[in-house]
């Protein structure tokens, strides 16, 4: 079986700092996500009703009861999963969801 590789482990760690209060729940996400292989959104959804779907192959999670948006990139045929950006609901509508990218601090 072919797991998700999400790139890069240390950008989480990174956004674990910046929002502590969200760190375990970050963690879950990235220890369910890591052990899996779905094969394209729609198996991926059935697990994560409320991810959305948006440009550049990118989805949108929901995490903290929606406190937080987490926005990675998803390349199925590749198993490949890129953190593109973290932080709370409100931070997330003052970006562009599809051009975003991380940017250490």
């Amino acid at each position: 079986m072919s797991v998700f590789n999400i790139i890069t482990r240390r950008t989480l760690l990174e956004y674990c700092k910046r929002y502590p209060v969200a760190a375990t729940a970050l963690f879950e996400w990235y220890h369910e996500l890591v052990l899996t292989s779905y094969k394209n959104f729609n198996e991926l959804k059935s697990d994560y009703p409320n991810a959305s779907l948006v440009g550049d192959d990118r989805v949108v999670f929901n995490v903290m009861g929606n406190k937080f948006r987490l926005v990675v990139r998803i390349v199925f045929e590749f198993k490949s999963v890129q953190i593109k950006w973290f932080g709370t609901h409100a931070e997330y509508d003052k970006i562009n969801v599809e051009t975003i990218q991380y940017k250490k601090k």
